[in-house]
């Protein structure tokens, strides 16, 4: 049985906005500290004018999936949006081995499960694909993460930034409570928030400057995503980094 409700149904891309679509995945389980807690996953496909696909934060592999995606158009990029978030990169470079990979930068030493790195997600980065998914990087000590912004359907994704847990969709009332307790379900859980402490000035200057894009649907990769009020809820989930901002 598992934890949560699922957005069903799983390993089928839906459109999210124009030329954007999310597959909600297999539920799984993450080590924190001394014990496992279970996550829904979900990655995000971004069809770019040309026809290639740009999949952020690609989820476990699944025959059926390839296929859907493949219907879509033909695989050229593969994002590891953040410091955790990059497990089954190894499965979709070996499914497709011509695609281009990107990771946050620290990556590169800390991945548990390697894999290969065409890219580095650096804040003076600049790629081919940017004048129609622009992105900016929050750094932290533990987590960073790489933030996206699709200009054509004015949609951010994010990773872990923001976890919109859903209580409803939560069986176990003692993960409920942990998930209110930890701030996942509308923000940045507190302990992700202090990854971001010692860097906060840059923090600060990143978030400014997403805050600044036109922004009117979010899809994160836990939770639900937001369709209505987006800047609405931007303006309340990261009051922890710009307090002083009022969208």
């Amino acid at each position: 049985m598992t934890a949560f409700d699922p957005y069903a149904p799983l390993n089928e891309p839906k459109r999210f906005a124009e030329g954007v679509w999310i597959v909600d995945g297999p539920e799984i389980r993450m080590t924190y500290g001394p014990i496992k807690l279970p996550f829904p996953t979900r990655m995000t496909i971004v069809r770019l004018t040309g026809g290639g696909l740009w999949i952020h934060s690609p989820i476990a592999p699944d025959e059926g999936l390839f296929e859907a995606v493949d219907s879509l158009g033909e695989v050229q990029h593969l994002i590891a949006p953040n410091s955790i978030h990059y497990w089954y990169m190894a499965d979709w470079i070996e499914r497709y081995p011509q695609a281009t990979t990107y990771a946050v930068p620290d990556l590169a030493e800390t991945a548990k499960r390697p894999f290969r790195i065409d890219h580095r997600l650096e804040l003076d980065a600049g790629f081919d694909w940017q004048d129609e998914v622009d992105f900016l990087l929050v750094p932290g000590t533990m987590v960073s993460e790489a933030v996206f912004f699709v200009q054509g359907g004015n949609v951010l994704i994010l990773t872990d930034l923001i976890e919109n847990f859903e209580p409803k969709r939560v069986h176990n009332p003692l993960l409920r409570w942990l998930i209110r307790l930890a701030g996942a379900d509308g923000g940045a859980p507190y302990d992700l928030r202090m990854t971001f402490r010692p860097k906060m000035k840059l923090v600060r200057e990143q978030v400014g400057r997403m805050l600044e894009w036109p922004v009117e649907r979010i899809v994160m990769a836990h939770g639900k995503p937001v369709e209505e009020d987006a800047r609405a809820m931007l303006g309340r989930s990261f009051k922890w980094a710009r307090p002083e901002v009022k969208m």
